[in-house]
């Protein structure tokens, strides 16, 4: 269209105004243009760039301004952006696909006030030039891949109130003198997840200093903590968890007046636990896993009422556990784990927001607990236990992180890229929201299912950001000890499918520029914004305007020629088209403009390929391509026409479906969404062929990797969270399907892996669907492996989703044991079920049959009452069985309560647990036709304790 304008000015002897910009300015911008790809359209005209380019505000025909977050910008900086000498405010934040080095002539933006690049691909080192940037005063390089040091004249610059390195590959020492003790004015030192090493200097912080966050958090940090942060009167968070500082903790740290939260856990740390009696406003003190001298609880466990989260696991605490320190009025949670206490005392006034005391492995032989308390009280591995079983197992509570309600329209279903708008709960439109990951380092508080801790996260955003009331939404909340608190953050237009360019600009700066100030119990946060704007989907044009108007003049009059005959050509090959695909293609009515004939399949998601697009991608199926095969045909790997590589399932002759069940098929696959389940792409019915195309997983299958053919290493937690993610997907299936789902068919074989260990349920070919009229069971042919197969469902028929819980045990005894279920006639049911043993504290009787792989290499924390789940999952009768949904809340609370500090979603490199080698996962996992359905495997061997004797 503008191409068009131009041309109609030219026409009539008009000329575009000219531009009010700078030309210096102009032409800056312009070549920094040509390094980026799907930059705002606004700004491929020759229109003026003060007056109408989205991001850019000028003052006096100077750009001052250059806001573009989330724009999903593809390139590098030109060092022509360096000429814009007038520039105090840069924001280019959330631009994954922008990156390269930043040049030294980063020191000629001599105005800047703000700087924030964070969750971009910049690399190499930060250059010592940013130090000329004097008038600086918030700085955000956070979440990109910059290395080397941090440069010493970062202390010059001065004026710096916000400081945030977090998230990247720094090393070194800390600069001082010069460095960053010459920093008085800052307030926000934040250098978590980085490679940070040598002993910190003494003369790194100062009674001078403004300095409210210390955060150093995982980093290689040693020696001992300096004194002199003790000096720093204003702080309220200290975080220098999991380095490997050593030593005493500086006496100065309790005097404290102001500090909220203080995280020493998993260091080096020696002598006598800190005493914080004068750190009167402390909320959250974690000092787990040090080497503090064995002592009895410290005073400060009865005085220091503001606490509302206590860990203090494996700290050599002795004797009784006091019993003031349950009836603080804001306790939501405590873990001592892993001590040497003897005695709980927990009578008198309870805090009534106390949800979870975790006592694993201490020497408890005396409890006294107050009937009232109904939250998790968790006892496991204590003497107390041995007498009582019951008392260790009754009281954990699963606690269900909170997740915003979106009433009425939490039930509608939306496609992929969509979520029902709560803005609009009158008719539940479904929207395209803004969304991306709220990263909390330091929150004051723990629990996460309280909703008058997060409601005003969602009031004061939308009110902070002008939104409209209900159009924040929050869910996937997760928090753990050693990690930092994490969810997503969903945005909804009042109306419309989504927001335009400038809509986005807004949120997103006042997001990474922290203009929206969080409620103060929830600390610093960072947010990284999801993809929100499509990818280019090619080379940007190199052509002029003005050639491009020639070659518009040029060809208009063929155009017009043209028109009348293209349209007959279509449709002429449109009436051809039809009429062999209605002999050919059953499906011919599918898609936009057919008619409906009744058989039209509801797909939600998935999408129709033709014959000659698989073909292509395939280069037709050739055996270069093929990763795997089985009794449906095979798998080849493709590369789609949007860039995307998917696994391609071609059924040979003899084993497709008929129409109708090949239909039912696709519409339950692309019927389920879910991050642990495989998605299905799409699929071609067409010219004889039956292919179902899935979202291709690189990481091999689970059993592959328990047998060591994949170069991931599986240790205890990395197995946890398989469980709990693989576990995720079935309650889905069975919960959250509409119609509910049975897979009939989970085994470690259809649970892939992908680059970050997310687990993926994989296989629906033996799915049923459980309708309305089948609730409780279904009537069906058994199908199913050997040694995964539920015993009921085998005597019976009855099919219920009790069946999976059965093979989704034998699966998590897998993981501990790492054997097939029957190996030499030998059920793994029945061995793990003869070897326990009650008394055995660490392995629980089952140290011989424990995968060597986890087995030598650390305590298996959580590894019984793990088993103990697998046990209930496998019980002979289905209604002793779990549903999956409590599996999950089981799971979950192991990794919670037990200490297992699991990676996040999404934060897991493949160079980091290394790329599966071996077969491809779809090798295996295929559907066999009528697979076990004859057998006659006689379960009741392996049902009797007597029936196979060991050897």
């Amino acid at each position: 269209m503008q191409q068009l304008l131009l041309l109609f000015l030219l026409l009539v002897g008009l000329r575009p105004s000219s531009s009010q910009t700078n030309s210096q300015d102009v032409a800056a911008l312009q070549a920094l243009m040509k390094n980026w790809r799907n930059e705002p359209q606004s700004w491929t005209g020759s229109t003026d760039p003060c007056t109408s380019w989205d991001g850019i505000s000028c003052s006096s025909g100077r750009v001052t301004e250059m806001r573009l977050p989330s724009m999903n910008l593809h390139g590098t900086l030109s060092n022509t952006i360096y000429q814009l000498s007038a520039l105090t405010y840069l924001d280019l934040s959330n631009n994954p696909n922008l990156g390269g080095t930043l040049s030294p002539d980063i020191g000629n933006l001599k105005q800047l006030t703000i700087l924030i690049l964070l969750g971009c691909s910049f690399t190499g080192n930060i250059p010592k030039e940013i130090g000329n940037l004097t008038k600086l005063t918030f700085l955000a390089l956070n979440s990109n891949k910059f290395t080397g040091g941090i440069p010493p004249t970062l202390g010059l610059v001065s004026n710096l109130i916000w400081l945030d390195l977090s998230a990247n590959q720094l090393s070194g020492e800390i600069p001082v003198s010069p460095g960053l003790n010459q920093l008085l004015s800052t307030k926000h030192f934040h250098f978590s997840e980085n490679q940070l090493t040598g002993p910190m200097s003494e003369s790194l912080f100062n009674a001078n200093m403004s300095l409210i966050h210390v955060i150093f958090d995982r980093n290689k940090f040693t020696g001992p903590i300096p004194k002199s942060l003790g000096l720093v009167p204003n702080l309220t968070i200290i975080q220098l968890d999991q380095n490997q500082f050593s030593g005493p903790v500086p006496n100065s740290i309790g005097n404290l007046r102001n500090l909220m939260e203080l995280n020493l856990a998993s260091n080096l740390l020696n002598g006598t636990v800190p005493d914080l009696t004068n750190a009167t406003q402390l909320n959250y003190v974690d000092l787990s896993n040090n080497n503090f001298a064995s002592s009895p609880a410290p005073g400060w466990f009865s005085t220091l009422t503001s606490l509302n989260t206590l860990f203090m696991d494996n700290d050599g605490l002795t004797g009784t556990i006091p019993s003031a320190l349950f009836s603080f009025p804001q306790l939501q949670q405590v873990s001592l784990a892993k001590n040497a206490f003897n005695t709980l005392n927990m009578r008198g006034n309870i805090s009534s927001l106390l949800r979870v005391v975790n006592l694993t492995n201490n020497h408890i032989i005396e409890e006294n607990v107050d009937p009232s308390y109904n939250n998790s009280l968790i006892l496991t591995g204590n003497p107390v236990c041995l007498d009582n079983i019951n008392l260790c197992t009754l009281k954990q509570k699963q606690q269900v992180p909170y997740a915003t309600s979106l009433g009425p329209c939490g039930a509608i279903s939306c496609p992929t890229d969509q979520s029902a708008n709560p803005v609009t709960s009158q008719n539940c439109l479904c929207t395209n929201p803004f969304q991306g990951l709220m990263i909390f380092r330091a929150p004051a508080f723990s629990d996460m299912t309280n909703a008058a801790t997060f409601q005003p996260l969602e009031s004061t955003l939308a009110q902070n950001l002008s939104l409209a009331p209900r159009s924040v939404a929050l869910s996937n909340v997760e928090f753990s000890p050693g990690a930092p608190l994490t969810l997503t953050v969903k945005i909804f237009p009042v109306s419309g499918t989504g927001f335009d360019r400038s809509d986005i600009i807004r949120i997103s700066s006042a997001l990474v520029n922290q203009t929206y100030n969080a409620p103060r119990t929830f600390g610093p946060y960072s947010f990284i914004a999801s993809t929100y704007f499509p990818s280019p989907s090619g080379k940007k044009s190199s052509m002029s305007t003005g050639a491009i108007i020639g070659i518009s003049v040029a060809c208009f009059v063929l155009i017009v020629a043209l028109v009348l005959v293209a349209i007959y050509a279509l449709r002429q090959k449109r009436i051809a088209k039809e009429a062999v695909e209605q002999t050919t293609n059953p499906f011919a009515s599918w898609g936009a403009g057919g008619k409906d004939n009744g058989d039209v399949p509801q797909l939600k998601g998935a999408r129709y390929f033709s014959f000659e697009e698989l073909k292509k991608c395939t280069n037709n199926f050739s055996g270069i391509h093929e990763i795997g095969s089985g009794g449906y045909g095979k798998v080849y790997k493709g590369t789609l026409a949007n860039g995307q590589i998917a696994a391609i399932k071609r059924a040979q002759q003899g084993s497709m479906q008929g129409t109708a069940e090949f239909k039912n098929e696709i519409e339950l696959l692309s019927r389920v969404h879910h991050k642990n389940l495989v998605s299905l792409v799409g699929f071609c019915y067409e010219q004889g062929e039956q292919m179902l195309v899935y979202e291709y997983i690189p990481n091999g299958t689970l059993r592959e990797n328990l047998m060591g053919k994949g170069e991931m290493h599986l240790d205890w937690k990395k197995r946890l969270r398989i469980a709990v993610g693989s576990a995720k997907g079935l309650a889905y299936l069975h919960e959250l399907a509409d119609p509910p789902i049975i897979h009939r068919d989970i085994k470690s074989t259809n649970i892939l892996l992908d680059e970050s260990l997310n687990a993926k349920v994989a296989d629906f070919g033996l799915s049923k669907l459980v309708s309305d009229t089948q609730k409780g069971h279904v009537s069906t042919q058994v199908k199913g492996t050997l040694g995964y197969l539920d015993p009921e469902y085998y005597m019976t028929q009855q099919l219920s989703e009790k069946s999976d819980v059965y093979s989704f045990g034998v699966v998590m005894l897998e993981l501990i044991t790492a054997r097939q279920p029957i190996e030499k006639g030998r059920y793994i049911v029945r061995e793990i079920r003869t070897a326990i043993d009650q008394y055995d504290q660490e392995y629980y009787g089952l140290k011989a049959l424990t995968d060597p792989a986890i087995r030598d290499s650390a305590k298996l924390v959580g590894f019984r009452r793990f088993v103990q789940l697998a046990l209930e999952c496998v019980e002979e009768s289905a209604v002793d069985r779990p549903t999956m949904n409590d599996v999950v809340r089981e799971l979950e609370i192991i990794i919670q309560n037990e200490g297992a500090q699991l990676l996040q979603s999404g934060s897991v490199s493949a160079e980091q647990f290394g790329n599966a080698k071996g077969r491809d996962p779809y090798a295996e996992h295929l559907p066999m036709k009528d697979e076990s359905s004859s057998s006659t495997f006689d379960y009741s061997s392996v049902y009797s304790y007597s029936a196979v004797e060991p050897k």
